[in-house]
């Protein structure tokens, strides 16, 4: 994912969605899903070797959400976080 205009720093002020699906990106090795909901948007990614490998960075990341969390699938685990819509930032 690229964000023009600036570092991730920056964009995280600007736009937190983005910013965080760009951190995830990097440190997934691969794109997250941004899902929108009515009230909020859920970016998840698959956890995979890069991201066990740098798991406090991950839960930095997380923890910017209103709400997150890991969900075990068939496939493995996706970790999630929601950011609220109307503010973009944790209640």
């Amino acid at each position: 994912m690229l964000i023009e205009g600036g570092d991730v720093a920056e964009n995280h002020q600007l736009d937190p969605v983005q910013s965080a699906a760009a951190e995830l990106e990097s440190l997934a090795g691969t794109p997250p899903r941004i899902i929108t909901e009515p009230e909020a948007t859920r970016i998840e990614t698959d956890v995979n070797s890069h991201l066990a490998c740098c798991w406090p960075q991950v839960l930095e990341v997380l923890d910017r959400g209103a709400a997150f969390g890991l969900t075990l699938t068939d496939t493995g685990q996706v970790a999630w976080l929601r950011i609220p819509r109307e503010t973009g930032t944790r209640p």
